[in-house]
């Protein structure tokens, strides 16, 4: 999915040290939160308990910012302080309207409402859907709070259902629905609103999996085109690694690390984080850049070549700006070109033992699909120059975590392949 970069995209929520007690000491929970003391703590000596505890992270606009940790870590606390159902005690959470910052920690009840009305939409987990009311009414529901003329609203509502595949049930009841058609009855409710930032309370987690995993697709599929900002909070990481543009895990209330899924599951910030990541799935996380053995650590072969295959002693010639250009699977074979990666589309149609040339930011999965369909060596480019390689060794090594480079890969050095006969 294809998201506006950090440096490019204005900020479209920002929580700024943001604390969340609920219970009627809060001022007396805040200082012995100030003084170290923690929840187990605080709670005995107040009663109250500590949802959020200083919570600072930006979330860009286009992003899917996931929300993740154990049940009670504060994830669903810190969402809904973004639409105000729960209080910030203090702290801010700015919001984007328009081109203006809305501080929903200070604002007044009717900058609320319009926030909620036409800035905030909310995906619940329990779906929330009205069983007096039809599909259609339901979705057209939030329209109706606004006032939108009947007409307009039904005509928004058709688009909305055939967007999400229930055009046909537009007449049906909630209860006449499976469950993951009730959440895209949700899903379209909240699309209805169109308010450029959706929350989205673990929609999935009363999902059965097979469910779940489509919901999930379809979900980034319609951020292609809709572009919204989306908080989601989830206790899967799996989840939040597929769909998240950044992932902040929390515990105790606390962010204890955000960033990209590929930072997250490389560069765990402490022991908490690198247990959930050591669960994980790296093959839908992790990039090329990130599993290859750089050119650098190969062996160099005369004639502007690398050995990046010795096993079976693959050989690719560079080009003058240091692109690969020619390959050879041993070094007597007849060179034949380097094929560049044009997307998983190609791959059917990959000859055998074609080295194929692909971008630094290839994801693992898509290397292991073109290194299954030529059972030979990937050449990772970045502008043009091979950067690095990616062959068996390197999916292994990406699927079980280890690091270093292959065993069989040598000091970089000037010489021959085994049977290189040619001249220097």
């Amino acid at each position: 999915m294809t998201t506006p970069t950090q440096s490019d995209a204005r900020t479209a929520v920002d929580f700024r040290h943001v604390d969340v007690i609920f219970g009627k000491r809060p001022k007396k929970a805040l200082e012995l939160l100030d003084a170290g003391q923690d929840r187990d703590a605080i709670q005995a000596a107040t009663g109250d308990v500590v949802g959020v505890c200083d919570a600072t992270l930006e979330v860009k606009e286009g992003e899917i910012c996931v929300l993740m940790g154990l049940s009670g870590s504060g994830k669903s606390s810190l969402l809904r302080c973004v639409n105000g159902l729960n209080t910030v005690t203090r702290g801010e959470v700015l919001v984007r309207t328009g081109d203006a910052m809305v501080d929903v920690a200070q604002c007044n009840a009717k900058t609320l409402r319009q926030l909620r009305t036409h800035t905030v939409a909310m995906v619940f987990q329990q779906f929330a859907l009205l069983p007096w009311r039809t599909v259609a009414e339901n979705v057209g529901f939030g329209l109706e709070v606004q006032g939108i003329p009947k007409k307009q609203r039904d005509e928004v509502v058709a688009e909305k259902l055939a967007m999400v595949g229930l055009d046909a049930w537009k007449d049906s009841y909630a209860h006449e629905l499976s469950g993951g058609m009730q959440q895209r009855v949700g899903l379209a409710r909240a699309f209805a609103q169109d308010a450029p930032i959706l929350l989205m309370d673990e929609p999935f987690s009363a999902l059965d999996p097979l469910i779940r995993n489509k919901l999930q697709d379809e979900l980034l599929e319609l951020q292609q085109t809709l572009k919204k900002t989306i908080i989601f909070v989830s206790h899967d990481l799996d989840e939040a690694m597929k769909i998240g543009s950044r992932i902040a895990i929390m515990e105790s209330g606390r962010v204890v690390q955000y960033g990209t899924p590929e930072d997250i599951a490389l560069n765990p910030a402490d022991a908490y984080v690198a247990d959930f990541v050591a669960h994980m799935n790296p093959v839908n996380v992790l990039r090329g850049a990130s599993i290859m053995t750089p050119v650098e650590v190969l062996k160099r072969l005369s004639g502007g070549r690398i050995l990046v295959e010795p096993a079976s002693g693959t050989v690719v010639k560079l080009d003058a700006e240091g692109g690969a250009a020619t390959a050879t699977a041993t070094a007597a074979a007849e060179p034949s070109p380097v094929v560049e990666y044009q997307g998983p589309e190609q791959v059917a149609d990959l000859p055998a033992h074609a080295v194929v040339a692909a971008p630094a930011d290839i994801t693992m999965r898509e290397a292991m699909e073109i290194h299954r369909a030529t059972n030979a060596p990937i050449v990772v480019q970045e502008d043009g120059k091979a950067v690095g390689v990616i062959g068996h060794r390197e999916i292994y090594q990406g699927i079980l975590g280890r690091e270093g480079a292959p065993e069989d890969a040598p000091a970089p050095q000037d010489g021959k392949a085994a049977g290189d006969t040619s001249a220097a």
